[in-house]
């Protein structure tokens, strides 16, 4: 490829790389399993937690003036009591407020301090527990465990609990049991994919051997990483599943290049050096726009996504380096040997390099009327992304992120129902420049205000205000919050309001005011590198266009599917951003082969006739990882995993079958050839010859 291709010998770089690894293949080998080896024993080699993202906006000030104090720890707890029976309801509740005075608590809020707490049939107990930092998981545990004792006492009533480590111990396991989930259902279907794919178990075996050191080798850099940049459990979740799509994607491009020619003759050093010379500059290519898109997260300035860029731009680079390195070492030491275990009827046909004749037949018929064809499509995909017009984002409350079968959970949407707010009340810190602020102060201006708690740390004050949702009856009075009730009670000293709707406003706004610098940089980013790449500024544009197309219609299937059909009412507010820059990056891995196919037969028919089998195959895997992310529990990975499912099958068959070669006949691109070829064989009617990869792919630029 133009940019990437020459170096100072007129030969292509990433071929000459592929002839060395060929040459020093046990070196290579080695050399590999000694990285990846490493990169798991650094891991341990750092002592210390991990870095704590900071919030975004005032809910990160907030956060930051309440983690300057010593020994904050802040885990607060709600304690929701009901039954039908008035006597019940007052003796549990007086229980459970018993229990807790001799248990680790620093302070506890009954009905009896505030009437408020006390409903029909329901009653509201909050605590907060005792202690420094050290060791306050245990004893906010210990405290739960106290109030479950008493709960068993009470068979007729409910007592149950949420709030801060309740909640988060939630989330964790959950995402905990997806991360489990994922890996037990991802190897055994990525396995079964590549059976049918490369009909043999050696063939099969490689790109789950490589991809398994490349998870190896991420996560254990992660780990280092996440001492100065906090990686949460999402981002790995993330990281897994876009590792296994990616590394098995670049193992197939190499593997069926390197099996198409050695079926045409050619020794397996040959054919591992024509594989180097194109499909590894495909992968070279679109392993750089991957990583320059997820780059763009960096501009939104929120410490989650730079999280998840990290990590997913390291197992891409990784994957990349593994491709052009220890992949072609590895053919070239097993050679025919690649073959065994071979499966009867599966894969044969492929391996041989003869084309799909159903997709030849499809790119004829479009690059006959083009304009019929691609009109069609375009309109397809407009109708589409017609919903994503109406798309409406909100943050997902942890009550709405996972289901009510989670105990944690269903006592928060209780106890929200029952008082609105009390699972996960705002966080409104107070301080002064001049001093502490003083506590009765804060407690007398909050007085007006339901259920509210105040507590003392260091020279701030922490009071919890119930403000509970994401929606927009929440946000209107999370800015009447901060713009009028707390100036005109706190005046003289300064606050910040933080806590979950706080968060995602934060976050949302924020999200807003950056989204169009990342939208530049990935757009640019990417027509330069398509540029540099094939030297054509209709081919950079159109694949751009192409993108966004299949793109803006996976947004539209997903805000169809979760606003409207499942009743969701909005679109998790990172995700469409999110979505943006990993699909733009990702299609660009068949995008990029198809191209260099087309180009490198001179032919849009042969080019994609010769590059079905493997962008089938290759489709196929990357939607399988996503989609099990719609199996996963929490809504955010279920809409991600639609999203991405959806854009990638209508890149595989509306975009690379129709769209794309009618495009480039519209365009006038790699057209001449396609009225004397046999597209089914790739051979020139004319000269008898067939168009091998090698000679083409160097005088293609044009």
């Amino acid at each position: 490829m133009p940019g990437l291709r020459k170096s100072v010998s007129g030969v292509p770089v990433v071929e000459r790389l592929a002839a060395w690894a060929t040459r020093h293949r046990l070196a290579v080998i080695l050399g590999w399993l000694g990285f990846v080896a490493a990169a798991v024993l650094v891991s341990g080699l750092i002592p210390g937690p991990g870095a704590r993202s900071v919030d975004p906006g005032e809910s990160g000030r907030a956060q930051e003036v309440l983690d300057a104090q010593d020994g904050v720890q802040g885990i607060q707890e709600s304690v929701l009591v009901q039954s039908d029976d008035p006597a019940e309801l007052r003796t549990a509740v007086t229980a459970v407020v018993t229990a807790l005075r001799t248990a680790e608590v620093a302070q506890v809020w009954s009905p009896a301090d505030d009437p408020t707490r006390l409903t029909a049939g329901s009653a509201l107990i909050t605590y907060q527990v005792a202690g420094p930092v050290e060791g306050a998981a245990v004893r906010a545990d210990a405290v739960a465990a106290t109030v479950e004792r008493v709960a068993q006492r009470y068979p007729g009533a409910r007592i149950v609990v949420a709030g801060d480590r309740s909640l988060s111990t939630a989330v964790d396991r959950a995402i905990g049991a997806d991360v489990r989930r994922s890996e037990r259902i991802s190897l055994p279907l990525t396995v079964a994919i590549l059976l049918v794919v490369f009909g043999a178990l050696v063939a099969a075996s490689i790109p789950v051997l490589l991809t398994a050191t490349v998870l190896l080798a991420t996560f254990g850099l992660l780990q280092v990483v996440d001492h100065w940049l906090s990686v949460n459990s999402a981002a790995t979740t993330m990281v897994l599943l876009i590792g296994v799509a990616v590394g098995v994607d670049y193992v197939l491009f190499s593997l069926r290049r390197v099996r198409e020619e050695r079926a045409a003759g050619r020794d397996t050093a040959t054919a591992v050096r024509i594989a180097g010379r194109t499909s590894g500059s495909v992968i070279l290519v679109s392993g750089l726009i991957v990583i320059g898109c997820l780059s763009g997260l960096f501009f939104v300035g929120i410490d989650v996504f730079r999280g998840a860029a990290v990590g997913i731009v390291l197992v891409v680079a990784i994957a990349v380096l593994g491709a052009l390195t220890v992949l072609p070492a590895v053919l070239a030491a097993l050679g025919p040997r690649v073959e065994w275990g071979r499966m009867p009827f599966v894969g044969r046909r492929r391996a041989a390099g003869t084309g799909s004749a159903a997709w030849a037949r499809l790119a004829t018929a479009v690059t006959r009327r083009p304009l019929a064809w691609g009109g069609g499509a375009a309109v397809l995909l407009v109708l589409l992304a017609a919903p994503a017009t109406g798309l409406h984002l909100q943050d997902a409350a942890v009550t709405d992120s996972l289901p009510r079968s989670v105990p944690a959970i269903d006592a928060a949407a209780r106890m929200d129902a029952a008082f609105p707010g009390a699972a996960s009340p705002a966080r409104v810190v107070v301080w002064s420049d001049t001093g502490a602020p003083d506590l009765e102060r804060v407690r007398t201006a909050l007085r007006g205000l339901d259920r509210v708690t105040v507590i003392r740390y260091g020279d701030a004050v922490l009071a919890r205000v119930p403000l509970g949702g994401t929606d927009d009856a929440a946000n209107r009075a999370l800015r009447e919050l901060r713009t009028t009730t707390l100036p005109a009670a706190l005046g003289g000293y300064r606050f910040a309001v933080a806590g979950r709707t706080a968060f995602a406003a934060d976050f949302t706004d924020q999200l807003t005011r950056r989204a169009p610098v990342v939208l530049a940089f990935v757009l640019v980013l990417a027509f330069l590198l398509i540029l540099a790449v094939f030297r054509s500024v209709r081919l950079a544009v159109a694949s751009i266009v192409l993108n966004l197309l299949s793109i803006a219609a996976a947004c539209g299937v997903l805000t169809f599917v979760f606003q409207y059909a499942s009743g969701y009412g909005g679109i998790v507010s990172w995700l469409p951003l999110f979505l943006f820059v990993l699909l733009f990056g990702l299609s660009m891995d068949y995008h990029l082969f198809i191209l260099s196919r087309i180009r490198e037969r001179r032919s849009i028919v042969g080019g994609i006739a010769a590059s079905a089998g493997v962008v089938t195959s290759a489709a196929v895997i990357m939607t399988a990882a996503f989609s099990i992310f719609v199996t996963l529990s929490a809504i955010e990975y279920r809409m991600l995993g639609v999203g991405a499912a959806v854009a990638i099958l209508l890149d595989a068959t509306v975009v690379r079958g129709v769209l794309l070669p009618a495009a480039l006949s519209l365009l006038g691109l790699y057209t001449g050839s396609d009225r004397s070829r046999d597209h089914r064989t790739g051979v020139d009617q004319a000269s008898g010859t067939r168009h091998d990869g090698v000679a083409s792919v160097a005088n293609a630029d044009g």
